[in-house]
């Protein structure tokens, strides 16, 4: 997508302001109207002053009271422009970062694998200020521009016919030497604003693992990427801007060279006696006027650039493919029974090196699934594919009779109770977190799901027990009562069936205990999928599969594993095999 593309759909967005955008032209019309008329009053009050004792005052008083109203109402006018582009602007931009916001939720689960979420928050804030600025520039020069110079070439040539044209030879020249420098810079605000968002994602990523750099001492090591980061960023920034600047300069350059010539002819021809020396004055003005939304234009042109790096960068994300939609005739019901079947599943997430390539599985309604094996082996995956985060690239994955593509993914998901490794908590109440699941929940209820998770205890020993307002990544608690929180609001949910995957790696092993038995209350009579590397939390499990390159190479009950003394056998005993 090319600039021109590009703002043509930024424009697109401003539709809905039509009226609005009609007013403010006729706001710019009228503003650059009032700037026009000045100088031709200022050209006749020049004339009204032929010399010493030759003042008419009479006529000076009337044009200065004439002069006093048309700026005034220039300048209210003005401020009106300003208003009007200025809601434009940000409400073009609020309505593109919700659209941008709604993206991020229908894209597949890959693309969040697969981008940092730095850049993404670079590309919320960063990236769509620059298109707030270079709207609300771009919009203002533009009407008030092209009026202008309309304006200012009929007036020149009611003045002088021929110093008209030489202001004309010279408007094309300053035209294609911004040209020329705007389209050399453009490339150059692509790669500022692609550092940028690099950069972002970084300090992102250490401020978010802050202990782990401190544990390890990598804090040098840290500050010598963002350094090496911080460098490109400036050399791409003054790079782009030094190259983006020199438009303005080039410009005023040529400007200067012809408001010098125009003076010159214009002295000539007042010589001669076909000129007033008021007309000279107002046509000075008027080229200057001329000039001025070249001048104005190319020093918006760095805004502008910097606008349309960015612009990409957003419409990049809004014109991946969303997430494959359900099939118009998909089921909006939730599985009930919880009866599972994997049926010869292929998956991988590189075509090139797949990782499930025939697996077959048939989990009966109320079974303990525990889900072990080596890292990479498939075991998440597994839960991906069941949850349609990913869809299988071969065989099928059936739910009650039902294969999970017919279901909508809404329904399918609300047969699931989710409790991972990584907690997520959002900034608002206790209570609120544990009710993320079923917002219409009584207290009752959130509070049952609480002591039924142990988190009860803590909570209450919080300032405002379950009323505690905890920040987005709950910094105030700790992994252990992060942990129970998620587990709290699975509970609350009380699903069919029950995804736990390292749920209770966080946790001490005496509140271990006391979840498990929670686990167990809740596990009764639903299909459960347990991963989990601490072999003691899947004892008691109906079903235990080891997996191994993406397949099965186990399976049996914890006792029937062991007899086998295979790959089970060993895990186990590596952790727990006595001195």
């Amino acid at each position: 997508m090319n600039g021109t593309q590009t703002w043509k759909r930024i424009i697109s967005y401003t539709a809905r302001f039509r009226a609005q955008a009609i007013l403010a032209a006729l706001c710019a019309v009228l503003s650059v109207v009032a700037s026009l008329v000045g100088p031709l009053l200022i050209s006749r009050a020049v004339d009204h002053m032929v010399g010493p004792g030759k003042v008419d005052f009479h006529s000076l008083l009337a044009i200065i009271g004439a002069l006093a109203a048309i700026y005034a109402a220039g300048s209210l006018l003005g401020w009106l422009l300003t208003y009007l582009t200025n809601r434009i602007a940000y409400e073009t931009v609020n309505g593109l970062r919700t659209e941008l916001f709604d993206k991020l939720g229908v894209l597949p689960l890959k693309f969040h694998d697969n981008h940092p979420q730095g850049d993404l928050i670079s590309r919320f804030v960063n990236d769509m200020d620059a298109v707030s600025d270079g709207l609300l520039q771009g919009f203002q020069t533009l009407i008030t521009g092209i009026v202008t110079i309309a304006g200012a070439v009929i007036l020149m040539l009611y003045i002088s016919p021929l110093m008209t044209l030489v202001v004309l030879v010279s408007a094309p020249a300053s035209y294609y030497m911004a040209k020329f420098i705007t389209t050399r810079s453009q490339q150059l605000f692509r790669d500022q604003a692609k550092v940028l968002g690099g950069l972002n994602g970084y300090v992102e990523e250490i401020v978010g693992g802050q202990k782990i750099v401190q544990a390890f001492h990598y804090e040098d090591q840290t500050y010598e990427r963002f350094e090496r980061l911080n460098d490109e960023l400036y050399e791409a920034g003054v790079k782009s801007q030094f190259y983006g600047s020199l438009s303005g300069p080039t410009t005023r350059l040529v400007n200067n060279i012809t408001f010098s010539v125009i003076a010159i002819i214009g002295s000539l021809v007042i010589i001669a006696g076909r000129l007033s020396v008021g007309d000279l004055t107002g046509f000075l003005i008027y080229s200057n006027l001329f000039a001025k939304p070249f001048n104005e234009i190319t020093g918006v042109l760095t805004q502008l650039q910097s606008a349309t790096a960015s612009a990409q960068r957003i419409f990049a994300i809004l014109d991946l493919e969303p997430e494959s939609p359900d099939a118009v005739d998909a089921l909006d019901r939730e599985p009930q029974q919880g009866t599972i079947a994997f049926e010869r599943v292929g998956f991988a997430y590189d075509p090139q090196r797949p990782l499930i390539k025939d697996f077959s599985l048939t989990v009966k309604q109320g079974t303990r699934v525990a889900i072990v094996g080596q890292t990479g082996a498939g075991k998440t995956t597994l839960v991906n594919l069941l949850m349609r985060f990913y869809d299988v690239d071969r065989g099928s994955i059936v739910i009650d009779g039902t294969d999970i593509r017919e279901m909508t993914r809404d329904s399918l998901r609300r047969g699931f109770g989710m409790v991972l490794q990584d907690t997520w908590l959002f900034g608002g109440s206790v209570r609120d977190n544990i009710a993320y699941g079923k917002s219409d929940a009584t207290d009752e209820e959130v509070i049952a799901a609480a002591k039924a998770s142990n988190a009860h205890g803590f909570i209450k020993r919080l300032p405002d027990g379950y009323n505690t307002v905890i920040g987005g990544s709950g910094e105030s608690l700790s992994q252990g009562q992060k942990q129970l929180l998620t587990i709290a609001r699975v509970m609350l949910a009380d699903p069919p069936m029950l995804i736990l995957d390292e749920a209770t790696s966080s946790i001490d092993t005496r509140t271990e205990i006391v979840i498990q038995k929670a686990f167990l209350r809740m596990m009764d009579g639903r299909t459960s999928f347990v991963i989990a590397h601490r072999l003691s939390t899947i004892r008691e499990s109906d079903l235990i599969l080891f997996m191994k390159d993406g397949d099965i190479a186990e399976s049996g009950t914890h006792d029937e594993l062991l007899r086998q003394g295979g790959y089970y056998a060993q895990l186990y005993n590596s952790q727990f095999a006595t001195a």
